[in-house]
């Protein structure tokens, strides 16, 4: 159950994102940031976490907001491989591992990624982010 104090905590989420604080907005926030913990999500899984919670909610609607959410700087989205992408809640930048085996993404250390150098980005571009995804497969 989500208390004023949350809701008013996940209102100022949503608005220092510049999005107007929703109903379907804020019971998806709740699912994604209101225990304070990161987590990485499909849009499946959270359609998912909402039903299990009793959210009305629509499949479309997860996606909407999802993309919302990354649009306003709130999340970002981790591409896996073309077809499959990740909602991450943690906005530093880090590493990611992929297990291969349950299709799931976690964070990986941080302190133990080193990238010395990368490609001079093309004339009038900026490199705006780095993304590492490191595949696991179980031996």
């Amino acid at each position: 159950m989500v208390t004023l104090v949350d809701e008013n905590r996940l209102a100022d989420w949503l608005e220092h994102g510049g999005l107007r604080p929703t109903r379907q907005r804020l019971a998806l926030a709740a699912l994604l940031v209101g225990d304070g913990k990161d987590r990485h999500v499909t849009a499946e899984s959270l359609y998912e976490m909402a039903d299990r919670a009793g959210e009305k909610v629509s499949l479309a609607t997860v996606y909407n907001t999802l993309r919302a959410f990354c649009d306003a700087g709130l999340m970002n989205e981790v591409v896996v491989d073309g077809s499959k992408s990740y909602f991450d809640t943690r906005l530093d930048d880090h590493p990611h591992y992929f297990w291969e085996d349950s299709a799931t993404l976690t964070d990986a250390p941080k302190e133990e990624l080193e990238i010395f150098r990368l490609p001079q980005a093309p004339a009038g571009t900026e490199i705006s982010r780095v993304d590492v995804v490191i595949r696991l497969r179980r031996t």
